[in-house]
């Protein structure tokens, strides 16, 4: 049992931020702006390399014109067309190192992995907001009135992009691709699925950005959440706008992508998780109404989980 729910309050809890009654209008305009977007780009051999596979820096430009960059990994010796992953990292980093899409790609399994706009890798981000961001990237955009110019609508639907890329591939089968990440990996891993109902697996570890107010109530100075705190300590310490803020968010709340999805998903959480309150995680897994499988690690938190990564490539060999 973790600090935040029993596992069987867990399984039942459907979360507690709202739905904006026009969630379905912004997502349907956001897709159609994305279906203009050319499935174009450029290779660049990368410096690492593999007896294994072939690896590439891939760019292309995603919505509002941002030059996008993701590794690109190849599997060598493929016989006919294979499968696919496309993966995202978590909070601020990059697509990290060549090593371990090399071991997918050993196996037959093209690895896509993004750099996800404006944070720690060589995306760009060229869009422009009013407003502050304090630390982070959830309440970036949040005080300006349109709401398109939220920042992780546009990288949702640099995830559908690329999970589309992916499946343009001329060795990639189109059927048999997926998507993996951890925390906000986890995340965009789900709202790729909602997003892009061609996706066939997901595999999301403890994923970040869902349930906004259930992570402000639960002390969320002290978990990835934080900068929903000092949104309101420094911009409305009276909580005046509070509704607005949450519904507002709620439209790049995980949560209300979940039941969109139609991919096979291994959801994977721990019970003792105080970056990502388990009770947030459940919020989404409750609502996927597809094929699924929970993955429990009840003494485990934010952290490397045993036996992850053999499971996670062992569902991608499945597809």
């Amino acid at each position: 049992m973790g600090y935040d729910m029993t596992l069987e309050q867990l399984l039942r809890y459907n979360g507690k931020s709202p739905k904006p009654e026009r969630f379905k209008e912004y997502w349907a305009r956001a897709i159609k702006e994305l279906d203009e977007l050319p499935l174009q780009y450029e290779l660049v051999p990368a410096e690492f390399q593999s007896p294994h596979a072939e690896c590439y820096h891939m760019y292309f430009t995603g919505v509002g014109g941002s030059r996008l960059h993701a590794k690109y990994v190849k599997p060598k010796d493929l016989k006919g067309k294979g499968a696919g992953m496309a993966y995202f990292h978590g909070y601020s980093c990059d697509s990290g190192d060549w090593m371990d899409k090399v071991n997918y790609a050993a196996h037959g399994i093209t690895v896509l992995a993004l750099d996800c706009r404006g944070q720690g890798g060589w995306s760009e981000d060229l869009a422009t907001v009013k407003g502050t961001t304090i630390r982070g990237h959830i309440i970036r955009g949040i005080d300006d009135p349109d709401e398109d110019k939220l920042y992780y609508r546009n990288v949702f639907l640099d995830t559908v992009l690329t999970a589309r890329m992916l499946m343009s591939l001329d060795h990639i089968d189109s059927e048999r691709v997926g998507v993996h990440g951890l925390s906000q990996g986890g995340a965009l891993a789900i709202a790729c699925a909602g997003l892009e109902p061609r996706v066939k697996l997901a595999v999301p570890v403890y994923p970040f950005l869902s349930d906004f107010k259930r992570a402000w109530e639960l002390d969320a100075k002290s978990s990835a959440y934080e900068e929903l705190v000092y949104y309101f300590r420094f911009f409305d310490p009276h909580h005046q706008r509070e509704d607005a803020i949450f519904n507002k968010l709620g439209y790049i709340d995980v949560q209300n992508l979940a039941d969109a999805i139609t991919a096979k998903v291994v959801f994977v959480t721990g019970l003792s998780d105080t970056i990502c309150p388990p009770s947030t995680q459940f919020a989404v897994y409750n609502k996927i109404t597809s094929e699924k499988e929970l993955v429990v690690y009840h003494e485990y938190g934010h952290e490397y989980l045993p036996y992850l990564s053999d499971k996670t490539l062992q569902a991608f060999m499945k597809l």
